[in-house]
């Protein structure tokens, strides 16, 4: 069986390409009461790959092999409302604690909010 080292690399490239593409990095949005907000995450790749042979008199052949790896960390959030937009950092110093920071605001505004509705329902 012939070693073809070129279309073994192009498969594997086609794979990272596929994995590494705008919808991975930057995410779905979700709705949280007023605010969309949508995942930004960091994508870094490492790719290899080896090819070698032997001489024929001493039982040569071919052979290779490539490799790649991914990984994904998940940098932060672009929150909007309205026609303001700010990113909530998950860098590593804060970590996801600064989203967490963020949840207890939201949920009193979005209460205050509930309760104005419900009293502006009953006028």
């Amino acid at each position: 069986m012939e070693f073809d080292l070129e279309n073994m690399l192009n498969k594997v490239l086609d794979q990272l390409q596929t994995i590494a593409k705008t919808e991975t990095v930057i995410g779905e949005p979700f709705k949280l009461g007023e605010f969309t907000c949508v995942p930004v995450i960091k994508i870094g790749m490492g790719f290899g790959s080896g090819a070698g042979g032997g001489e024929k008199e001493k039982n040569g052949g071919k052979g290779g092999g490539a490799g790649a790896g991914i990984g994904m960390e998940p940098i932060g959030f672009l929150v909007t409302k309205g026609n303001e937009i700010s990113m909530i950092s998950v860098s590593r110093s804060k970590g996801i604690q600064s989203i967490f920071e963020k949840v207890p605001d939201l949920i009193d505004k979005m209460m205050h909010m509930k309760k104005d509705k419900e009293s502006d329902k009953k006028k």
